[in-house]
């Protein structure tokens, strides 16, 4: 039997969010738990995936290329990218999968589909949160400091988790009916990793293309995270482009939620029959 799904306005899928809190908590959890589970390292190989990448593309754009000698505590500046990305790039492929891997739950129990991407999401937060904490030590030894600015830096994490949520349910609802979908966004990642400024400044770019780099939301995040953490001289999107251009990569992050909210909820009614 097919389940009857329409849209509710934000205070209900909020209140209905709250009521299954336990469900996605547990959910979390238990994905966190499981993604370690049998390893000796445990929670340190989340951490060296971005960590051998920083090895690679440090010495390679300090040694060979010579981008890094000329951009203040760049070993920081690179592995913040990188941290950034990675959190965005793994939670979105994680959270494109989370319906399909949850089919047989889906078809056993009702509950709102919305709170399984939001777990994978709030797993994704969980090891973001922890490869930070190694990012703030290299702060601190690298000679940065902290310093008032720094508090910019928590409402930047919120734009990064809109975006991602927001990309994570449209994807993860497109993935049921479209298993291409898999490889499209592989792809997609590639690109959007060289088009966003994770291992160069966008003071790099040429002039002429910078205005249409500056537009990225991931490139804004990235290079007002920096500017906010490590160098204030870093260049952000408002010195590139102006009102009403500087509002696009802000609204980006909320019409990917609203756009993603509404496919996901329109699909989730077909998605017993579909897996």
């Amino acid at each position: 039997m097919s389940e009857v799904t329409r849209l509710k306005p934000a205070p209900q899928v909020l209140g209905s969010l709250l009521q299954f809190r336990y469900l996605i908590r547990e959910l979390a959890f238990t994905d966190f738990k499981l993604k370690y589970q049998g390893s000796v390292l445990g929670y340190a190989w989340s951490l060296a995936k971005p960590l051998f990448l920083f090895a690679v593309l440090y010495v390679v754009f300090t040694r060979f290329i010579r981008i890094g000698g000329t951009v203040p505590h760049y070993a920081v500046y690179l592995l913040l990218g990188i941290v950034l990305w990675s959190y965005f790039a793994d939670s979105t492929s994680v959270a494109m999968n989370s319906i399909v891997e949850r089919g047989d739950l889906i078809r056993k129990v009702w509950f709102p589909r919305i709170v399984i991407p939001i777990a994978a999401s709030v797993t994704s937060i969980l090891t973001l949160l922890l490869n930070l904490l190694v990012i703030f030590v290299f702060i601190l030894v690298s000679g940065v400091g902290f310093r008032l600015s720094d508090l910019l830096f928590v409402p930047l994490l919120l734009e990064l988790y809109v975006l991602s949520l927001g990309s994570s349910l449209l994807l993860a609802a497109l993935f049921v009916k479209f298993r291409d979908f898999r490889h499209i966004w592989e792809l997609g990642l590639q690109m959007l990793f060289y088009a966003s400024p994770i291992i160069y400044p966008l003071s790099f770019i040429p002039a002429s293309v910078r205005p249409v780099l500056a537009l990225n939301p991931i490139g804004q995040i990235v290079e007002d995270a920096r500017r906010a953490l490590i160098d204030p001289n870093t260049m952000s999107s408002g010195e590139i482009v102006h009102w009403p251009l500087l509002l696009i990569p802000y609204l980006i992050p909320l019409v990917l939620l609203a756009v993603g909210y509404w496919y996901f909820e329109s699909a989730a009614a077909r998605f017993a029959e579909e897996l």
